[in-house]
């Protein structure tokens, strides 16, 4: 989808078309609705001065999308809103609403399974679909139901979206980013030479700013680049996984399915402070927060029915460095008490003397839940070597 958040922000306010937006800080709630829409008699007839601007901002929040009009000014996701407000300060500002977006992902996915129905849930605004059998899908190369979707989506919801069309994933997921917004493009075999390997190596949906800062130290800039070195040369300095997928992508070739079904891998939750918490003189503060975010875990968990036996921490650091810990139960549990002991057993294992911009709980290793056992006892694996029953530790530090 095209910026969607951004896009469903733009149906409530169709003033806005065409001007800088960022999506990000406060939350929406009805009862700001409900004041706006008493106040100026429908949520489009806010007039634009009545809009807050990026500018006003103080804070620590981070965007969460942005318009293309202000994507234009160096302006996108996860950027710090302070940072955009130095890049776009005419930007206006509104609040984040969750339960919208999800509302439209589920109207779009729904009009995508209507036409094609073997699609692959990647997020509330991405898919993938298989088009190989579905009626007149090799029309045009695949142009032809892709215009069909795209119509059929913004007729039904007001969204634009562009689709990448290619024999798998991996080209599809970088042809939907050549004509965006509303484009269609193909990607066929031989076009490698001539679309794919003049990209930059990160357009590859799997080469991170580690991986690409060791390709550019080895020479390597472009795919193009990347396709010309032989499978021996990447195995040796990417190890013989990595390397071997290296080679593939590089070359375009990509065996994964298109997968309707699959179950989560785990849930988290995090927070942003509002300042920098110390884990000593803040310490009640923070203890609030952890248990908080220990309990919403466990009521996703409780909520989607699942439950997990991995549980980790999350913590980034005033200077923005990021660290991650987590140990594995002898039991699954979706209850927050043990994932709230089991979490401050790993608050243990980090460093803790650099104030906390951010928190985050992860339960991983999930298996469906019911009734307090398992929906199928042969999902149950036997406890691995990460856990832990003799850990030290044994309260947590919060």
């Amino acid at each position: 989808m095209d910026a969607f958040f951004a896009s469903v922000e733009l149906l409530r306010y169709p003033q806005l078309q065409g001007l800088p937006v960022v999506i990000g800080g406060s939350r929406h709630t009805p009862e700001d609705e409900a004041a706006l829409i008493a106040r100026w008699g429908g949520l489009e007839q806010i007039p634009l001065e009545a809009f807050p601007r990026l500018a006003g901002y103080v804070g620590r929040g981070v965007i969460t999308t942005a318009t293309y009009p202000a994507r234009q000014f160096g302006v996108g996701s996860a950027m710090g809103m302070m940072k955009a407000a130095r890049l776009c300060p005419q930007a206006i500002l509104l609040p984040i609403d969750f339960v919208r977006y999800r509302t439209y992902s589920r109207r779009f996915k729904e009009v995508i399974l209507s036409l094609a129905p073997v699609m692959e849930d990647r997020g509330v605004d991405e898919v993938y679909i298989d088009f190989t059998a579905v009626p007149g899908g090799q029309e045009e190369g695949g142009r032809a139901l892709a215009a069909r979707i795209q119509q059929a989506i913004h007729a039904k919801t007001g969204l634009t979206c562009s689709v990448g069309v290619a024999p798998n994933k991996l080209l599809a997921k970088m042809a939907s980013e050549f004509q965006k917004p509303r484009g269609i493009s193909i990607v066929q075999p031989q076009d490698l030479e001539q679309l794919i390997w003049p990209l930059a190596c990160r357009k590859i949906n799997g080469i991170g700013p580690k991986a690409d800062a060791r390709l550019q130290a080895l020479g390597i800039t472009t795919i193009g680049d990347l396709a010309a070195c032989s499978l021996p040369f990447l195995v040796q300095h990417f190890g013989k996984s990595y390397g071997a997928w290296l080679h593939a992508a590089a070359h375009g070739q990509d065996e994964r399915p298109v997968v309707t079904e699959s179950e989560p891998v785990s849930m988290s939750r995090e927070t942003t402070f509002e300042r920098d918490l110390h884990a000593v003189q803040d310490k009640a503060e923070l203890g609030a927060i952890f248990t908080r975010l220990c309990e919403r875990v466990a009521e996703d968990l409780v909520r989607k029915g699942y439950a997990g036996r991995t549980i980790g921490i999350k913590l980034r650091y005033a200077d923005f460095r990021s660290v991650t810990r987590d140990m594995s139960l002898d039991h699954f549990t979706q209850d927050a008490a043990a994932i709230r002991r089991a979490a401050g057993l790993c608050l243990k294992r980090v460093p803790l003397q650099q104030r906390i911009r951010l928190l985050g709980v992860r339960v991983g290793a999930l298996v469906a839940w019911e009734n307090g056992a398992p929906r199928d006892a042969g999902e149950v694996p036997v406890a691995s070597h990460r856990s832990r029953p003799s850990d030290p530790f044994t309260a947590p530090l919060f």
